[in-house]
């Protein structure tokens, strides 16, 4: 195993990927925009690295963990971006949900390079990120594989390989967002009506969950709207983007996705409402006329 390792992004999975690969043995250099969450990791036996193209110097594999294609972009190409610092050989694995063929792009870009790339969006939220048992969806050439040797294991205990081009990852999160987002808005919908009809939440949530109706995004996410607690762990604005990015990529071909459609503009509802920022499960806000259950 690489025993250094970088991984830009300490956000809800990027945190727990870190401390994943610094439990199995890795010196795990971080950078986040927010300095003080890097210094915070370092405290507890990590590196914090002031700039991508400082990790970049020191890491022969760099791990990015940020919320999409555009701070990627930042990352690798921006001022103080790590493709510059990069040394030819080194791995950039790119875990944020993007448009496969901005990914297939990225590809091409970083090989002219002599960098190598790994397509490798994630799932499974920050408990799963934390404990290292994420699921990673993952495409790439052969020998980028071969150079990061057992680090995709120490941070996913899925790790599909899904093509020996960048793309396949992509689209396969494209279409677990799809899912996940309907799956959101479709348990929203439900426990709003329960409410509205005038049903004991708590005995709602019960049945559903011990009945074939139940979901994993119902069961995990009407749990937040119990307690009355929204604190962002995937932000509704997380799921305008997804679904913006599932419609973009169907379009193109013209394929209908008349599901997607209306999540998605649920979440775009939600989001200019001004829940923008809170957890996606707040997309049950934009349900007139129902009491919501309120944190203690």
């Amino acid at each position: 195993m690489t025993s250094k390792v970088g991984v830009i992004g300490l956000g809800a999975m990027g945190h727990g990927m870190a401390g994943s690969l610094r439990r199995h043995g890795c010196q795990v250099h971080v950078c986040d925009v927010r300095s003080e969450v890097a210094q915070a990791f370092a405290a507890e036996g990590g590196v914090a690295c002031a700039s991508p193209a400082d990790l970049a110097a020191q890491c022969q594999v760099i791990v990015s963990v940020v919320v999409n294609a555009a701070q990627t972009e930042t990352a690798l190409f921006g001022p103080d971006g790590c493709a510059a610092a990069m040394a030819p050989g080194s791995v950039f694995v790119m875990c944020s949900t993007v448009d496969p063929n901005w990914s297939m792009a990225l590809e091409a870009r970083l090989a002219e390079r002599g960098i190598l790339y790994i397509d490798a969006p994630i799932s499974g939220g920050a408990a799963k990120a934390a404990s290292g048992q994420m699921t990673m969806m993952t495409a790439a050439r052969p020998e980028a594989y071969a150079a990061v040797g057992d680090l995709l294991d120490a941070m996913a205990a899925k790790v599909y390989r899904l093509g020996d081009r960048a793309g396949a990852g992509s689209k396969v999160k494209i279409i677990n967002q799809l899912l996940a987002g309907v799956h959101i808005a479709a348990a929203a919908e439900a426990m709003a009506l329960g409410l509205r009809e005038g049903v004991d939440a708590h005995a709602l949530y019960e049945v559903i969950t011990h009945s074939a109706g139940n979901s994993w995004m119902f069961e995990n996410r009407m749990a937040h709207v119990l307690s009355g607690d929204y604190t962002p762990l995937s932000a509704v604005d997380i799921f305008v983007k997804d679904l913006g990015l599932v419609l973009d990529v169907a379009r193109a071909s013209k394929f209908p996705l008349p599901l997607s459609s209306t999540a998605h503009q649920m979440f775009m509802q939600a989001s200019t409402a001004g829940f923008a920022r809170e957890d996606d499960s707040a997309v049950i806000k934009i349900f007139p006329g129902i009491e919501l259950p309120q944190k203690p």
